[in-house]
């Protein structure tokens, strides 16, 4: 497949490797983090790790959506499964997520109505099937995923839909980004995602080397995407001249998708959201605008959400700020596993335990 197949081709990921350790400083350290969940997917299924000398260190952050989702929204989708004449629709990677007593999956067995759809729009017919239910969805996601919830928005206001609410637990990469430059692991570099750069452009990014001197690469997600991302970064580093580098021209452009914004900006504001391992952090979060709080569903059909309760001795938080690998989680693999999982990291497709149980890899 064309901007595929070229990228996973053996010749040249083992030369770009090649080259990186060349141009590695075998007298530093470099400390670079991922914050993508779909990197951390990628460079656990493809053995990068293996591939780069032992003075790069990489580490996987907050980068996937449902890992990052906190407790309390869990807690309150659970409520919503438990609702009367109410239909729960969510993305697959949320089902299993264990919340503080319960979990969707969980509410599923006990009878819930609960959908798993692919798309927000799959909602749209549920609704007009079931006109006298309500239809919460689950709106879980960075910048990628929150245009196609605003779209969602947009049919249901055009079209006179009532009996759709949008659960919100959207976030934004910029403020998360920031918390990461301040915490408590000195970093080097990010490499940053390319999804979410589709649609926010370059600019979000410039603050992280012009305040904070570090290294950035936008990239994406084949091997030697990835590859040329991280030796974009040790040169950077090298020269002592970070700047956000755009490492993925065949997708992003410096603008990114001015459509997609406006009409998440339409329907979306800022809000305070709380970030599995980071905490709450101010405007980091996207709620519905006062105009449309007819479809937040909290507001319009408020439901009684217990105090939320961390799965005891889960460090999916300490995974996600990069302190920890999840091997060195003592829950990792037994009892905690895809099967039974204790933690959101175990649990979705982009999580840094999920990787680490299918593919091994280490820190």
């Amino acid at each position: 497949m064309r901007h595929l197949d070229e990228y996973r081709d053996k010749d040249l990921v083992q030369g770009l490797a090649a080259v990186i350790k060349t141009e590695a400083d075998p007298a530093k350290i470099y400390t670079l983090m991922e914050v993508c969940g779909t990197h951390t997917m990628s460079v656990a299924r493809a053995g990068l790790r293996t591939l780069l000398p032992e003075n790069i260190r990489l580490l996987s952050g907050p980068g996937c959506p449902v890992c990052v989702t906190g407790v309390g929204f869990v807690d309150a989708a659970v409520a919503y499964a438990r609702r009367p004449d109410t239909i729960v629709c969510t993305f697959g990677d949320l089902v299993k997520v264990p919340g503080s007593s319960s979990s969707l999956v969980t509410e599923r067995a006990r009878s819930a109505d609960l959908r798993v759809l692919y798309s927000p729009a799959e909602t749209i017919p549920i609704a007009k099937e079931n006109p006298d239910k309500l239809v919460v969805f689950l709106g879980v996601g960075f910048e990628t995923t929150t245009p196609t919830v605003a779209a969602l928005a947009d049919t249901v206001v055009r079209e006179g839909i009532g009996n759709v609410n949008l659960l919100s637990a959207h976030k934004t990469m910029p403020r998360a980004l920031r918390a990461l430059c301040t915490g408590e692991v000195k970093l080097d570099g990010f490499l940053l995602p390319g999804h979410v750069s589709v649609i926010t452009g370059l600019s979000i990014y410039r603050f992280v080397p012009e305040e904070f001197g570090l290294a950035c690469a936008v990239t994406g997600f084949e091997a030697a995407d990835i590859l040329e991302g991280i030796l974009a970064l040790v040169r950077q580093v090298n020269k002592g001249e970070p700047k956000v580098e755009n490492a993925y021209p065949r997708a992003v452009a410096e603008d990114g998708n001015p459509k997609a914004r406006a009409l998440v900006d339409r329907f979306f504001q800022p809000c305070d959201a709380d970030w599995r391992g980071l905490g709450v952090i101010g405007g980091s979060g996207l709620e519905l605008r006062e105009e449309y709080v007819f479809m937040d569903a909290l507001k319009a059909h408020p439901v009684e959400v217990e105090e939320p309760v961390e799965p005891e001795g889960c460090r999916c938080g300490d995974v996600l700020r990069g302190l920890i690998h999840p091997t060195d989680c003592a829950l990792f693999k037994n009892p905690c596993n895809p099967g039974e999982p204790m933690g959101a990291c175990m649990v979705s497709s982009e999580g840094s335990c999920a990787a680490a149980y299918r593919y091994g890899g280490g820190a």
